[in-house]
């Protein structure tokens, strides 16, 4: 069974497109009645657009093997008074939910990624922080990668608010506990007797997803054709305990194993 992920993993972070293998292990799977579910942060699109351009490009799976943390998120973070940080599609995926951004006196700080976040932007945030608002991530990426460039990810930009402010924050998306047991209910329609121990997270970032996914009791692969280039770049730097099971240049690699 398997949690894959998407951006670096199954899709080109430089143009979005297939990854080598990626269309053909999800076709293997789906052959030999492999329970799986994709596990994406998208947050730009929203969840059925996202699904749909997976779709258009020749992913063939079934919206009920999808998750991203839209489809979470009313549930983790109210609709009132919102200032929310993020690409111009994310906010305006965000007031199509019913959100209510606002940036005088809210209530939550919501973090989602951009590659260009400004100093000003970041006293705004500290600032509602400290007058009391909360402060939430859509996830915790470790990097952001765009256009040949890496940048902070979620989960870096919210240690940093952390740390400024002495404000804890809560994660919707990967690699939380609660993300990761709504994908667990999810697989379980496909196969009642699936466990963390049961399933084999796939994904680029090394440090979030599968370092969380660890943490749960799940196997982990790190693929190496996204965040980062190899795996020296990151794996010898990390706890022993969160290092990946296995490391793949590609899913084409791991659909040979299987």
């Amino acid at each position: 069974m398997y949690f894959i992920d998407v951006q670096g993993t199954l899709i080109s972070d430089h143009d979005k497109s297939p990854i080598e293998g990626s269309r053909e292990f999800i076709d293997k799977l789906n052959k030999e009645n492999i329970p799986y579910m994709v596990v994406t942060n998208n947050t730009k699109k929203s969840s059925q657009d996202f699904y749909n351009y997976l779709h258009s490009i020749g992913f063939d799976f079934r919206f009920e093997n999808y998750l991203d943390p839209l489809m979470l998120l009313k549930s983790r973070v109210t609709k009132e008074s919102v200032a929310a940080y993020g690409a111009k599609e994310f906010l305006q995926t965000l007031q199509k939910m019913g959100y209510a951004l606002d940036f005088k006196n809210p209530k939550t700080v919501l973090i989602a990624i951009k590659e260009d976040f400004t100093a000003d932007e970041y006293a705004q945030m500290i600032e509602f922080l400290l007058s009391g608002a909360k402060l939430v991530g859509m996830h915790e990426t470790s990097i952001y990668a765009k256009n040949n460039k890496r940048y902070p990810g979620v989960g870096a930009i919210l240690k940093m608010l952390s740390f400024a402010t002495s404000v804890t924050y809560d994660v919707v998306g990967k690699p939380s506990n609660s993300f990761y047991n709504e994908a667990l209910s999810r697989i379980q329609r496909q196969n009642a007797d699936a466990t963390f121990e049961k399933i084999t997270m796939i994904s680029d970032d090394v440090k979030g997803d599968l370092g969380g996914a660890k943490e749960l009791g799940m196997k982990t692969v790190f693929v190496t054709s996204g965040k980062y280039k190899t795996a020296d770049e990151i794996v010898p730097f990390l706890e022993e305990h969160l290092r990946p099971d296995e490391v793949y240049a590609s899913m084409q690699e791991i659909l040979k194993t299987l």
